[in-house]
């Protein structure tokens, strides 16, 4: 039997199509045992029903249709048990559930297991025999044992959104059509489908020798005016509400299409002997190219705005009007491939919700949409975009679920939700006012993270105490050189003006990975792994230095300037970093200036700076836990990637007890420890923070008054009685559940996701 287990397990996972590998399995299966039927249920949690996926024995024509409620028939029982059911006839059990479709009438015996990965049960496998017997030991064995194989496949496949697809391209039993992608923007929106079609396509634009030379670039210049116009237009409609690093965005876009930029290399092209529409066309495709094939996050994001310049310019090339969508009063825009000034065109009050078939969360559309409080949901694969026009569209930017056509009790729920959501913003509004101090008098300080420049108002008035997160290679990626020492200088002091007297922690420049600079590339086989971060910076020390000696002059006369170091591996990085930093303030005293040393920080994103936290400690004044790398690199995955994204969960057991190790280690050297990333405004972590003892929190602005909210409804005791209870807990799933109770007792549900429960 070992030998035939172990040829089938090896058949499926050599099979890259997954429904054809549950039907090899079943195949297999029935042959193994020599019985007459054998079927793969899997469970689909979000309708709470296991689904007929394979079978060899049952009605073919009942797989992907048939749906079993998990509290019902010999199928549920399994599951509800989670152990083998071993019955001789099943029509005499009470919990037999006759289905028509399946046409298993000539079944008696009946033996099924569930299939269970990490405590959750995926599915059920079952066989069947025309005659009444009990299947024996080594049987149910043999079949226990190939359940728990067929787990690990499965929770792979569920992991890379493979059995999402084959659910939620279902009709399901009220009609309504289900779609999932990525979480990119949270809320509730419902409204009418728009789908902004491509433009005009580039690509089949041919080279071709112009007449008049002088007269194409005429042509060029007045389309580059007047594309130039269209991004002023489009980012005074969004400035009021947006802050200061997302209007920067369209600045860039103006910029780009300046004679100087992208005007000079077509003009060139021009002038080599092609007519502007060819010219155009050229430049466009190389730049894109160049971009795609650094296969870079932030690049890739950054290429699907150059194509959007370039169908723009296009148009007025080709003297084209564009031609713009009817918008509804509640639009929910739908595209491939949308970009920044797609959203902005859609009329004031009158975007609801978004949703793109390609891209992820840190693109710069999902950027925007945060920005702009638009539900969002990314990446949403096999959607039929161009059949989504006028149908009545609910999105969920918490789970990335797409609801098409919804039933009417569907839509009476999410509108109740939406309701309540709005309800419950308006609600904290008043806690901009109070500390974030639990009931038995325990204060934990929340801060902002912020990019090129924060909306300073915005944040001030959430409460914030601080910045203790500001990105400074915002500014780096925002230009086609190295922006100048006086330059950041600038930039550095009318922030900590703007906050004064409350600290302000910068960042030193953090590029690699997925931020990479157009002009200072960096083409490595596995950027996360590679050059970025401090490496790069102690590489050129007169990189580092310039930065340095803008933000020692930035903070003359305010004294509210803490620096800090990313991506730290070795305590000899932290050494020659502080020895560059030292002769910068030297350098700055010499030019007369009377600061005072800033604090110094480190930044723990990867496990060997765990390890190492005590040491760090010793050498800096304060520690800063980026959650996102951390959790990144503990559990190896890429949240960026669509295949794995739902593996990334920063209450994962390792995560926590990386974070609670930092923070103990800190302490015992009496520094200051503070958190910044996603999970700092995570509702659902925030408490566990607070009895791990960080001193401080840096999330995103709209993120500060429901923290509060969260910090100010327990005591720090009951905060300590669930971290202990969570830290004998061993999966991320069973932790995540559990403090959701634990909000949910405290009236708190409305934090996970939209509504008051």
């Amino acid at each position: 039997m070992l030998k035939v287990l172990r040829g089938i397990i090896q058949e499926v996972t050599k099979t890259q199509d997954f429904r054809e590998a549950l039907n090899i399995m079943v195949k297999r299966v029935a042959k193994a045992l020599d019985t007459q039927a054998c079927s793969i249920f899997l469970l689909d949690r979000l309708h709470g029903e296991y689904v007929l996926m394979a079978t060899k024995g049952l009605n073919l024509q009942a797989v992907g249709k048939v749906r079993v409620p998990m509290d019902q028939g010999l199928i549920g029982l399994v599951g509800e048990r989670e152990e083998p059911i071993n019955i001789d006839d099943a029509s005499k059990h009470p919990r037999f559930l006759h289905v028509e479709e399946v046409k298993e009438e000539a079944y008696k015996a009946f033996l099924g297991t569930p299939m269970i990965y990490h405590r959750q049960v995926l599915g059920v496998l079952i066989v069947q025999q025309q005659d009444p017997r009990r299947y024996d030991e080594a049987e149910e064995a043999f079949l226990v044992t190939l359940a728990a194989q067929l787990a690990a496949i499965i929770a792979h496949a569920e992991a890379t959104g493979v059995i999402a697809k084959l659910f939620n391209t279902q009709e399901n039993k009220n009609g309504e059509t289900v779609y999932s992608g990525i979480p990119s923007a949270p809320g509730v929106a419902i409204g009418s489908g728009v789908v902004v079609y491509p433009s005009l396509d580039l690509d089949l634009i041919p080279d071709r020798q112009p007449d008049d030379i002088e007269a194409e670039v005429e042509l060029l210049k007045s389309a580059l005016a007047a594309g130039r116009e269209d991004f002023r237009v489009l980012g005074e409609r969004l400035y009021p509400n947006l802050p200061l690093e997302e209007r920067a965005l369209f600045d860039v876009y103006q910029r780009m299409l300046d004679s100087t930029d992208l005007g000079a290399d077509i003009i060139h092209a021009i002038r080599r002997g092609n007519w502007a529409q060819g010219a155009l066309r050229e430049i466009i495709q190389k730049h894109v190219n160049h971009i795609e094939n650094l296969e870079n996050e932030y690049l890739r994001e950054r290429a699907i705005d150059i194509k959007d310049l370039g169908h723009r310019i296009l148009g007025y090339l080709q003297q084209n009007e564009r031609v713009l969508p009817q918008y509804s009063d509640a639009t929910i825009l739908i595209g491939d491939e949308l970009t920044a000034s797609d959203l902005a065109e859609v009329p004031e009050g009158c975007l609801a919700g978004v949703i793109s078939a390609k891209g992820s969360s840190s693109s710069h559309v999902a950027i925007l949409a945060r920005a702009m409080n638009v539900p969002t949901v990314m990446g949403v694969n096999d959607i039929p975009i161009y059949e989504l026009q006028d149908k009545e569209i609910i999105a969920d930017g918490y789970y990335g679920q797409i609801y098409v056509s919804p039933s009417p009790a569907l839509r009476d729920e999410f509108e109740k939700l939406a309701r309540e959501e709005r309800e419950m913003d308006q609600s904290l509004e008043p806690l901009r006012d109070y500390p974030a101090e639990t009931k038995d008098g325990h204060r934990i300080i929340l801060m902002v993270n912020t990019g090129l420049g924060p909306d300073v108002g915005l944040s001030l008035a959430a409460g914030a105490e601080g910045v203790g997160l500001y990105r400074t290679e915002t500014p780096f990626l925002m230009r086609d050189r190295f922006p100048s020492g006086e330059e950041q200088r600038v930039i550095y002091r009318q922030l900590l003006a703007s906050f004064a007297p409350r600290p302000v922690t910068m960042r030193t420049l953090d590029v690699g990975g997925d931020k990479s600079l157009s002009y200072f590339p960096v083409v490595e086989d596995n950027p996360f792994l590679g050059w970025r971060g401090i490496r790069i910076t102690l590489d050129h020390p007169e990189i580092f230095l310039v930065q340095v000696r803008a933000m020692l002059r930035a903070s003359d006369g305010y004294d509210n300037l803490r620096i800090m170091l990313p991506m730290v591996t070795d305590v000899s990085e932290v050494d020659e970093a502080m020895r560059l930093m030292k002769k910068a303030y030297v350098d700055v005293c010499n030019e007369g200036l009377d600061i005072n040393m800033p604090e110094i920080g480190v930044m723990i994103e990867v496990p060997s700076a765990v390890y190492q936290a005590r040491v760090l400690a010793k050498r800096v004044d304060f520690l800063s836990v980026g959650s996102n790398d951390l959790t990144q690199y503990i559990l190896a995955v890429d949240r960026n990637n669509s295949r794995v994204a739902n593996l990334f969960d920063s209450l994962h057991p390792a995560v926590l007890r990386a974070l609670l190790q930092v923070v103990e280690a800190g302490h015992q050297e009496g520094k200051h420890v503070s958190i910044c990333g996603e999970m700092a405004g995570d509702p659902v972590a925030v408490l566990l923070l607070a009895a791990m003892g960080f001193d401080s929190l840096s999330m995103s602005a709209s993120s500060l008054s429901r923290m509060k909210w969260v910090v100010r409804q327990f005591t720090i005791k009951k905060a300590c009685k669930l971290l202990q209870e969570v830290l004998s807990m061993e999966s991320s799933v069973m932790i995540r559940c559990h403090m959701e109770l634990a909000l949910e007792q405290a009236g708190l549900g409305g934090l996970i996701r939209a509504g008051k429960r």
